[in-house]
């Protein structure tokens, strides 16, 4: 309605204080975890919490020698940081609709920048998009998880959900592709003759095709991805 007295407005929008899931929707754009133990989120993610928390950037060693290579977490794209304890953390990013899925021995591939937050239970990996690393401001990075747990992504407003079925590949816009299934891997392509229209960036149109069987996950809106020495 737009009006409020302080009272209830409070009212209208204060946290719920019951303990429920350890990933919960505080409202569409604010995650909240009830933390126990420790849960890997997005740096700079943490908008407040309640509690005995504390945070961490993901130590360059803590995933072996093989993952301080994959540079997607301390140079390019984005960083994850952990946080310990005991209470509720609120996560968000710049008012992104959040999306939370329950894997149940499934896995899923999410671009680096939307991927928010993932139960300590989940396996993952980090690739580097090499192909398109030199075309891209940045290049993409994304992280397969898999097991069983939750996972929070996040969004440009509503996502839409694009099926991938054999002999009919799904071409996307790289900026605008949120997560795919697991198991796929899409293919890089250039396209020269329709980069006026396919994409807002200069140079080559680059998109990404998705064959086989599964999904994709897209988003109305493209991001412009950070560099390492935060320029865009």
């Amino acid at each position: 309605m737009g009006k409020y007295t302080i009272n209830e407005f409070v009212k209208q929008t204060k946290q719920d204080e019951r303990v429920s899931e350890y990933f919960e929707l505080e409202t569409p754009r604010i995650l909240e975890v009830n933390l126990t133990d420790f849960v890997w989120a997005k740096m700079g993610s943490m908008i407040s919490y309640t509690g005995q928390i504390k945070f961490e950037r993901e130590k360059v060693l803590e995933h072996g020698v093989g993952m301080m290579f994959k540079k997607a977490l301390t140079g390019e794209g984005t960083s994850l940081m952990k946080a310990t304890g005991n209470g509720r953390l609120y996560l968000a990013d710049q008012g992104k609709k959040i999306t939370i899925f329950d894997l149940n021995n499934e896995s899923i591939t999410v671009n680096g920048n939307d991927l928010l937050a993932f139960e300590p239970s989940i396996e993952w990996d980090i690739k580097l998009m090499k192909k398109v690393a030199g075309m891209m401001s940045g290049g993409l990075f994304n992280v397969t998880l898999r097991g069983k747990g939750k996972v929070a992504i996040t969004t440009h407003f509503e996502p839409l959900t694009l099926l991938v079925h054999p002999g009919e590949s799904v071409i996307t816009d790289p900026n605008a592709t949120v997560a795919w299934s697991g198991h796929l891997t899409p293919e890089f392509r250039t396209d020269i003759s329709i980069r006026t229209f396919f994409g807002r960036g200069s140079g080559e149109s680059i998109q990404m095709e998705f064959s086989g069987e599964g999904f994709v996950i897209i988003q109305p809106f493209e991001e412009v991805y950070m560099t390492g020495n935060g320029s865009s």
